[in-house]
C-alpha cells in the first residue's frame, strides 16, 4: 500500500491539533506516518513532517506538546508556550509586504488565491521564527535535508506569489532549517525568509495542504490532516468567530476540490479537520498557545472517533470531528 501522509497550516493550535490526529491516526489504523512514501507539510504542518521526517516518533511529538522528558529522546529546547513569540504579531514595519506580488495580481486578480494577494498587502512582519530553525536543527543537522526521501515543505515565493515546494525535484536548492521557516513565515507576522536572493513565506497563502501536488502520484491512500478546514462547525457568540468559521468554510471547498483532483486517477483521499468541539476548544486565534493543552487533549479524543467512521464507510472520503 502506497501512502502519503499531507499536514497542513494551522498556527500553534493547529499544531496541536494535528499531533492529536496523529496520535489518533496511528492508533486506529495501526500505521506509523513516518513510512508514508510522500510526506507533504505546510506552515505548521511542515514543522511536524520534518521532524516525522527527521525520525521523530508520533509518540515523541505526543511527549514534547505535553512538557514530558523521555530519557532518548532528542533534546529539543523550543518551548511550544513561548517560542512563537505569543498569541499577537509584533508591530510590524509601515508599507506592503511585497509590491511585485501586488502588482502581479492587480494586472492577473484571477490567478491568484485571495490569501496570495491579502499576504502581499499584509505590512512587513518582525517577528522572528529562529526558533523554529532551532527546532529543526534539533533533529536534522544545521545545513541538510531530511533523511525521508519525499519530505516536501510547502511555501510561497513572495515576488511571483509562485507555490514552491522544497525538497520536490525541480524545486530551488535549500537546507531543511530555511524551507521550514520560510513555510511558517505568516506574512504581516513573522519576517519573509530570504533563500537564494529570493523571499518566501508562509505556503499556506497558496493552499492550506498542497494535496493537490499528489495528483497522478500513483499512490493508493492520503491521510489528509488540515486544521484550517471543516466539516462540522460550533456556533460561536461573536463577530470575530463567525467570520473566522466563514473563512474556514472558503478553505475547505479549496481542499475538497483538491481532494476531487487526486482521487481523479484513483487515489483514496481521507480527510480530517477540527469538528465542532474542537473549535470550541480552538477558538478564533490560532496562535493563542494558552489554549494548546486543550486542543491537542480534545483532538486525541474526536480525532479517534471520526477516522474509525471514516474508515468504516463505504469511501472514506473525509472524517468529520465533533
Amino acid at each position: 500500500m502506497r501512502r502519503a501522509l499531507v499536514l497542513g497550516a494551522g498556527g500553534v493550535l493547529g499544531a496541536s491539533w494535528t499531533i492529536g490526529a496523529l496520535g489518533s491516526l496511528e492508533e486506529v489504523t495501526g500505521w506509523d506516518p513516518r513510512e508514508a512514501e510522500v510526506l507533504i507539510g505546510t506552515s505548521a504542518g511542515s514543522v511536524l513532517a520534518s521532524l516525522l521526517g527527521g525520525g521523530l516518533s508520533v509518540e515523541q511529538l505526543l511527549n514534547h506538546q505535553r512538557g514530558v522528558i523521555v530519557e532518548g529522546d532528542p533534546r529539543i529546547e523550543y518551548d511550544s508556550d513561548t517560542s512563537s513569540g505569543g498569541a499577537m504579531p509584533p508591530r510590524p514595519k509601515l508599507g506592503i509586504g511585497s509590491r511585485a506580488l501586488l502588482l502581479r495580481a492587480a494586472r492577473h486578480p484571477r490567478k491568484y488565491p485571495p490569501l496570495a494577494i491579502a499576504s502581499a498587502i499584509a505590512p512587513r512582519g518582525q517577528g522572528s521564527l529562529d526558533p523554529v530553525g532551532s527546532l529543526v536543527d534539533a533533529v536534522v543537522p544545521a545545513g541538510e535535508w531530511v533523511p525521508h526521501p519525499k519530505t516536501w515543505i510547502i511555501a510561497m515565493d513572495y515576488a511571483t506569489g509562485k507555490r514552491v515546494a522544497f525538497g520536490r525535484p525541480g524545486a530551488p536548492h535549500a537546507s531543511l532549517h530555511d524551507a521550514v521557516m520560510a513555510s511558517c513565515a505568516i506574512p504581516g507576522w513573522y519576517q519573509p525568509v530570504t533563500i537564494n536572493g529570493r523571499r518566501y513565506v508562509d505556503g499556506g497563502a497558496c493552499s492550506p495542504t498542497s494535496l493537490d501536488l499528489l495528483a497522478g502520484e500513483g499512490l493508493d491512500e492520503i491521510y489528509v490532516l488540515s486544521p484550517m478546514t471543516s466539516f462540522s462547525y460550533d456556533e460561536p457568540d461573536t463577530v470575530v468567530g463567525r467570520l473566522e468559521r466563514r473563512f474556514r468554510r472558503a478553505v475547505t471547498k479549496r481542499l475538497l476540490r483538491e481532494a476531487a483532483k487526486v482521487r481523479q486517477s484513483g487515489t483514496k483521499v481521507v480527510m480530517l479537520g477540527p469538528g465542532a468541539d474542537d473549535l470550541r476548544a480552538i477558538g478564533v486565534n490560532l496562535m493563542d498557545p494558552s489554549r494548546r493543552d486543550a486542543v491537542l487533549e480534545t483532538s486525541l479524543r474526536t480525532s479517534r472517533a471520526a477516522l474509525e467512521d471514516a474508515l468504516r464507510g463505504p469511501d472514506g472520503d473525509f472524517a468529520a470531528t465533533g
